[in-house]
């Protein structure tokens, strides 16, 4: 017997057409603010860990509980459960099937994100692996701490450019230096390299 709710009987088809509507709703909507570039892309984790490093990206099992991956379950669940009482599946079936395909689905995303999370992991540069680098003077750096100029060096396989400045005499561009303290994040101290030509 359907169950009336706000004088809206609500048939197992019609909840079926509900869950896929609003599952395919939400993951329209962050698939459009990502394509103009709102939030990123970023997904939204709905699980806090206890005692876990308070990183954003969400990893292993509770990759699960996330806004896409709760939407793509009732998505999922709405569509097939839609299909099996369209096609005169039996209530039970369909509701197994339904929940079956939903939970795949859940899976499938969670475990994509996860990838996601680690290729993003993996491809941040490291400033600190700069240290103890060579590097080429971009820009020049005033002598005696008086300003700032700028480096490249090439860090994790991929040439990146700091901000520099040198308790030494100035160093023009093109020179090679050393770099030998990171002050900031995207600012070293450097030094000229010993024996190098310009």
């Amino acid at each position: 017997m359907p169950l009336a709710i706000f004088g809206i009987d609500w048939t197992m088809e019609l909840t079926y057409m509900a869950c896929a509507a609003a599952g395919g709703t939400v993951l329209v909507l962050q698939t459009a603010l990502m394509l103009f570039g709102v939030g990123d892309g970023h997904d939204v984790d709905l699980h806090h860990d206890v005692g876990s490093d308070g990183g954003d990206h969400p990893d292993g099992f509770f990759s699960l509980f996330s806004v896409r991956a709760l939407a793509s379950f009732f998505t999922f669940f709405g569509l097939t459960g839609w299909m099996g009482t369209d096609n005169g599946w039996n209530p039970t079936v369909t509701v197994l099937c339904s929940t079956g395909a939903g939970f795949a689905l859940m899976l499938l995303v969670g475990w994509m994100m996860r990838m996601q999370s680690k290729l993003q992991s993996r491809g941040n540069l490291d400033p600190k692996n700069a240290l103890g680098q060579s590097a080429r003077v971009y820009l020049r750096i005033p002598g005696r701490n008086a300003g700032f100029g700028k480096v490249t060096v090439k860090v994790q396989g991929r040439t990146a450019e700091f901000t520099a400045f040198t308790l030494g005499d100035e160093l023009p561009t093109g020179a090679l230096v050393k770099i030998t303290r990171m002050t900031t994040p995207d600012t070293f101290e450097v030094a000229p390299l010993e024996g190098a030509k310009k």
